[in-house]
């Protein structure tokens, strides 16, 4: 993704393109995947960025609350943010925590329960949790 294509979906998610947003905007929306904070704030550094630890975050959240990324909240303490929005479903390794997407093809749900009254579905997402066996 060129840097202005960086540029552009910033401005459609009404996220103002600070040189901080946009290095881990170059990091996470490179290509489709799944990344944490601390795996992001790596690879920043790697790369001779000096963006700190509570912009990465706070830029995650921004991020997140915008729709330019999905979070994914695996267990209580690990949080993924995933570069693919629409609703879709994901194996978890949890030995390797390694998360990846389920081809939306691979998937039937059947039986939903009756929603609450004066509510409505938003997205059904799947996580499955996986080991070696």
């Amino acid at each position: 993704m060129s840097r202005q294509d960086i540029l552009n979906r910033l401005r459609e998610h009404d996220v103002s393109p600070t040189s901080q947003r946009i290095e881990v905007a170059e990091v996470l929306l490179s290509r489709p995947q799944h990344l944490s904070a601390d795996q992001i704030i790596d690879r920043l550094n790697e790369l001779g960025s000096r963006v700190s630890k509570a912009t990465v975050y706070n830029t995650l959240k921004l991020f997140s609350k915008n729709g330019l990324v999905k979070e994914c909240n695996v267990d209580p303490s690990r949080r993924y943010y995933d570069s693919t929005t629409h609703a879709h479903h994901h194996f978890y390794n949890v030995e390797t925590g390694e998360l990846t997407d389920i081809p939306e093809d691979r998937v039937t749900i059947m039986g939903l329960p009756r929603l609450p009254n004066g509510t409505e579905r938003e997205s059904v997402e799947i996580l499955i949790k996986i080991k070696s066996s």
